[in-house]
Protein backbone atom coordinates (compact mmCIF):
# COMPACT_ATOMS: atom_id res chain seq x y z
CA UNK A 1 0.00 0.00 0.00
CA UNK A 2 1.21 3.50 -0.85
CA UNK A 3 2.20 5.62 2.14
CA UNK A 4 2.19 9.30 1.11
CA UNK A 5 5.29 11.32 1.87
CA UNK A 6 5.40 14.63 3.71
CA UNK A 7 5.69 16.28 0.30
CA UNK A 8 2.52 14.56 -0.92
CA UNK A 9 0.58 15.50 2.21
CA UNK A 10 1.66 19.16 2.07
CA UNK A 11 0.92 19.32 -1.65
CA UNK A 12 -2.63 18.05 -1.09
CA UNK A 13 -3.14 20.48 1.81
CA UNK A 14 -2.06 23.44 -0.35
CA UNK A 15 -4.23 22.24 -3.25
CA UNK A 16 -7.28 21.86 -1.00
CA UNK A 17 -6.88 25.35 0.47
CA UNK A 18 -6.27 27.06 -2.88
CA UNK A 19 -8.90 25.18 -4.88
CA UNK A 20 -11.48 25.97 -2.16
CA UNK A 21 -10.65 29.68 -2.58
CA UNK A 22 -11.11 29.24 -6.33
CA UNK A 23 -14.15 26.98 -6.58
CA UNK A 24 -16.10 27.69 -3.41
CA UNK A 25 -15.18 31.20 -2.27
CA UNK A 26 -14.38 32.65 -5.72
CA UNK A 27 -11.61 34.80 -4.20
CA UNK A 28 -8.92 33.60 -6.60
CA UNK A 29 -8.52 32.02 -10.02
CA UNK A 30 -6.04 29.17 -10.37
CA UNK A 31 -3.96 29.97 -13.46
CA UNK A 32 -1.41 27.16 -13.50
CA UNK A 33 -0.30 23.94 -11.89
CA UNK A 34 2.99 22.05 -12.15
CA UNK A 35 3.96 18.76 -10.53
CA UNK A 36 7.48 17.77 -11.54
CA UNK A 37 9.67 14.78 -10.77
CA UNK A 38 13.31 15.21 -11.79
CA UNK A 39 14.48 11.64 -12.35
CA UNK A 40 18.13 12.70 -12.73
CA UNK A 41 18.41 13.85 -9.11
CA UNK A 42 15.18 12.34 -7.73
CA UNK A 43 13.74 15.64 -6.59
CA UNK A 44 10.16 16.84 -6.71
CA UNK A 45 8.68 20.29 -7.24
CA UNK A 46 5.08 21.38 -7.12
CA UNK A 47 3.66 24.81 -7.87
CA UNK A 48 0.24 26.40 -8.11
CA UNK A 49 -0.24 29.83 -9.69
CA UNK A 50 -3.20 32.05 -8.93
CA UNK A 51 -4.52 35.61 -9.10
CA UNK A 52 -7.40 37.53 -7.60
CA UNK A 53 -10.71 36.42 -9.13
CA UNK A 54 -11.60 38.41 -12.21
CA UNK A 55 -8.38 40.42 -12.19
CA UNK A 56 -7.40 39.53 -15.76
CA UNK A 57 -3.68 39.71 -16.54
CA UNK A 58 -2.73 41.51 -13.33
CA UNK A 59 -0.50 40.37 -10.53
CA UNK A 60 -0.16 36.62 -10.02
CA UNK A 61 1.19 34.53 -7.16
CA UNK A 62 2.98 31.21 -7.44
CA UNK A 63 3.36 28.92 -4.45
CA UNK A 64 6.25 26.44 -4.80
CA UNK A 65 6.97 23.36 -2.73
CA UNK A 66 10.07 21.24 -3.27
CA UNK A 67 11.83 18.23 -1.80
CA UNK A 68 15.09 16.44 -2.50
CA UNK A 69 16.34 12.87 -2.56
CA UNK A 70 17.91 13.48 0.86
CA UNK A 71 14.53 14.49 2.33
CA UNK A 72 12.70 11.60 0.71
CA UNK A 73 15.25 9.03 1.80
CA UNK A 74 15.33 10.40 5.36
CA UNK A 75 11.58 9.94 5.54
CA UNK A 76 11.17 6.62 3.73
CA UNK A 77 14.19 4.94 5.35
CA UNK A 78 13.46 6.60 8.72
CA UNK A 79 17.10 7.65 9.08
CA UNK A 80 18.07 8.63 12.60
CA UNK A 81 19.24 12.21 12.97
CA UNK A 82 17.77 13.21 9.59
CA UNK A 83 14.64 15.32 9.53
CA UNK A 84 12.55 15.12 6.38
CA UNK A 85 11.04 18.43 5.28
CA UNK A 86 10.19 20.50 2.21
CA UNK A 87 11.32 23.84 0.86
CA UNK A 88 8.74 26.56 0.35
CA UNK A 89 8.81 29.73 -1.71
CA UNK A 90 6.24 32.19 -2.99
CA UNK A 91 6.69 34.29 -6.09
CA UNK A 92 4.65 37.26 -7.19
CA UNK A 93 4.70 38.29 -10.84
CA UNK A 94 3.81 41.81 -11.92
CA UNK A 95 4.72 44.47 -14.46
CA UNK A 96 6.50 47.73 -13.62
CA UNK A 97 6.90 50.80 -15.78
CA UNK A 98 10.48 51.62 -16.82
CA UNK A 99 10.15 55.28 -15.85
CA UNK A 100 8.97 54.34 -12.34
CA UNK A 101 11.24 51.35 -11.76
CA UNK A 102 13.17 52.37 -8.62
CA UNK A 103 10.18 53.82 -6.80
CA UNK A 104 7.83 50.95 -7.64
CA UNK A 105 10.36 48.23 -6.72
CA UNK A 106 10.92 49.89 -3.33
CA UNK A 107 7.14 50.07 -2.81
CA UNK A 108 6.83 46.37 -3.67
CA UNK A 109 9.62 45.48 -1.25
CA UNK A 110 8.01 47.55 1.53
CA UNK A 111 4.64 45.90 0.85
CA UNK A 112 6.12 42.38 1.06
CA UNK A 113 8.05 43.19 4.24
CA UNK A 114 4.99 44.78 5.91
CA UNK A 115 2.75 41.77 5.19
CA UNK A 116 5.20 38.89 5.59
CA UNK A 117 7.88 40.21 7.99
CA UNK A 118 10.41 37.82 6.42
CA UNK A 119 13.80 36.91 7.86
CA UNK A 120 15.31 37.69 4.46
CA UNK A 121 14.02 40.37 2.14
CA UNK A 122 12.33 39.50 -1.14
CA UNK A 123 14.42 39.12 -4.29
CA UNK A 124 13.10 41.08 -7.26
CA UNK A 125 14.22 40.00 -10.73
CA UNK A 126 13.40 42.36 -13.59
CA UNK A 127 13.33 41.27 -17.23
CA UNK A 128 12.03 42.20 -20.64
CA UNK A 129 12.44 40.80 -24.11
CA UNK A 130 15.16 42.54 -26.10
CA UNK A 131 13.77 44.27 -29.16
CA UNK A 132 10.23 44.58 -27.84
CA UNK A 133 8.85 48.07 -27.94
CA UNK A 134 7.80 48.05 -24.31
CA UNK A 135 8.34 50.43 -21.47
CA UNK A 136 7.45 47.71 -18.97
CA UNK A 137 9.55 45.18 -17.15
CA UNK A 138 8.37 41.86 -15.79
CA UNK A 139 9.07 41.77 -12.08
CA UNK A 140 9.36 38.41 -10.34
CA UNK A 141 9.35 38.92 -6.58
CA UNK A 142 10.50 35.81 -4.74
CA UNK A 143 10.05 35.24 -1.05
CA UNK A 144 12.00 32.21 0.18
CA UNK A 145 11.53 30.73 3.60
CA UNK A 146 14.75 29.70 5.28
CA UNK A 147 12.99 27.21 7.54
CA UNK A 148 11.94 24.00 5.82
CA UNK A 149 8.41 22.83 6.53
CA UNK A 150 6.85 19.53 7.47
CA UNK A 151 3.46 18.21 8.49
CA UNK A 152 3.77 20.08 11.79
CA UNK A 153 3.13 23.31 9.86
CA UNK A 154 -0.12 22.14 8.20
CA UNK A 155 -2.14 24.44 10.48
CA UNK A 156 -0.14 27.43 9.13
CA UNK A 157 -1.27 26.87 5.52
CA UNK A 158 -4.52 28.93 5.70
CA UNK A 159 -2.64 31.90 7.20
CA UNK A 160 0.12 31.62 4.58
CA UNK A 161 -2.48 31.62 1.79
CA UNK A 162 -4.25 34.57 3.43
CA UNK A 163 -0.95 36.49 3.39
CA UNK A 164 -0.53 35.65 -0.32
CA UNK A 165 -4.04 36.93 -1.12
CA UNK A 166 -3.41 40.12 0.92
CA UNK A 167 -0.19 40.62 -1.04
CA UNK A 168 -2.02 40.22 -4.36
CA UNK A 169 -4.56 42.83 -3.22
CA UNK A 170 -1.79 45.23 -2.13
CA UNK A 171 0.19 44.84 -5.37
CA UNK A 172 -2.84 45.12 -7.67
Amino acid sequence: MFDPTIFDNLKVAFENELYDLDNLDRMIDITGRRDMLDMAVMSREFSLSFRLAGSGDGVTAELMLDTSLRDLSAEILELKGEKAACGLAIRFHTLVEANDLEVRCREIERCIVDIWMPEEGPVQTLSRVFGEESERYRNQVELRFRRRIGEEQMDDIPELIEHAVRTLEALA
